[in-house]
């Protein structure tokens, strides 16, 4: 008797589930050279330093090793990242209190403007993308995207430790 290839059926819930994940899988890499994109252009316009004042913002006073394990970023480009505010008059170094030898960042006045600027710029380019996408998917993908980033954070071998877990469903 001749072979004859399986005739494929409905498809069940964990094929569907697998199919998902793959679909999924080919789309974060993606997103993150889309990410990475969007970061090349702030850089060209000098403006990289500024997502550093959302967690500063967020958090209040950080020392800069602690800003740089919540962002995920090498110490010495958040150092640079950190001198560049400064400079600029954004952030300032205060004294630690638990810690005289240490110092915490903190958002200046200025700083805050230019954040306000940021996620104004940030939510018009949002608005512009999503324009077409009726209320309840934004509403709903935004939902979801935030559960992803807290499962993924969960997820990593060692989490931040100076952000709970509220704290980071806000993150920029």
């Amino acid at each position: 008797m001749p072979y004859r290839p399986p005739v494929p059926g409905p498809a069940a819930p964990a094929d569907d589930r697998l199919a998902d994940l793959r679909t999924l899988g080919e789309q974060l890499p993606r997103f993150l050279r889309l990410v990475h994109a969007l970061k090349a252009h702030q850089a060209t316009e000098g403006s990289a330093a500024l997502v550093l004042l959302f967690p500063l913002a967020r958090l209040g006073p950080l020392r800069q090793s602690a800003l740089a394990e919540l962002v995920h970023a090498d110490p010495s480009t958040v150092s640079r990242h950190v001198s560049s505010l400064i400079e600029r008059g954004l952030v300032q170094r205060v004294a630690d209190e638990t810690d005289g030898r240490a110092s915490r960042l903190v958002v200046t006045d200025a700083g805050s403007a230019a954040l306000r600027q940021v996620r104004a710029e940030r939510e018009a380019h949002l608005a512009r993308a999503t324009a077409d996408w009726p209320a309840a998917d934004l509403a709903t993908f935004t939902r979801l995207f935030g559960r992803l980033l807290d499962d993924l954070t969960a997820s990593l071998p060692t989490e931040p430790a100076a952000v709970p877990v509220a704290a980071r469903s806000r993150e920029n």
